[in-house]
C-alpha cells in the first residue's frame, strides 16, 4: 500500500490590501449620509437654545414688570394712550429687544362690543412682554388687589 500524504496548503492569516482598501471605501461612503444627518438635529439644537434664550428674557421681563407697584403699571398704560403703543418698561437697546403692552382690561364687557380693550376696569391691566417683532410674546391679567 502506499503510504497517503497529505499536502497542507499554508495560508497567510489576515487581510489583503484590497480587503483593506474595499472596507475603508465603504465605511467613507457609509459616512458622509451619517454626518448629513447630523445637520438638521444640530441646528434644531441651535433653534431651541436661541429660542430658550428669548423665553427666558421675556419670561424675566414680565416678571421685573409685574413686580411694580400697581399704580405705577396703570399710569403707564395711561401715558401709553392705547394697547397697541409701547410703554416706558421696553427696552428695544436689550440684547433681546422686546417691548412691554399695558392696558385697562374689559372684564364685564359692559360696553357690549366684545371688545377686551375697551371699556376696561380700574383694577385689572393686561401686560404683554413681547419681541421687538412680535413674533414670541407672553401675555397675563394683574389686579389691583
Amino acid at each position: 500500500m502506499i503510504p497517503f500524504r497529505s499536502h497542507r496548503i499554508y495560508r497567510e492569516v489576515g487581510l489583503s490590501y484590497i480587503e483593506v482598501l474595499v472596507a475603508t471605501l465603504l465605511i467613507a461612503v457609509a459616512l458622509v449620509p451619517m454626518m448629513d444627518a447630523l445637520g438638521p438635529g444640530l441646528q434644531g439644537a441651535q433653534i431651541h437654545r436661541d429660542q430658550a434664550g428669548v423665553h427666558y428674557a421675556l419670561t424675566g421681563k414680565l416678571e421685573e414688570v409685574l413686580a411694580q407697584p400697581f399704580d405705577d403699571l396703570d399710569a403707564a398704560a395711561t401715558a401709553a394712550g392705547d394697547y397697541k403703543i409701547a410703554t416706558s418698561y421696553s427696552d428695544l437697546g436689550a440684547s433681546i429687544p422686546h417691548e412691554v403692552f399695558i392696558w385697562r382690561w374689559d372684564v364685564d364687557n359692559a360696553d357690549s362690543d366684545n371688545d377686551e380693550f375697551t371699556g376696561g376696569e380700574d383694577d385689572i391691566l393686561w401686560v404683554r412682554v413681547a419681541t421687538a417683532d412680535s413674533l414670541t410674546d407672553l401675555q397675563t391679567l394683574i389686579s389691583r388687589y
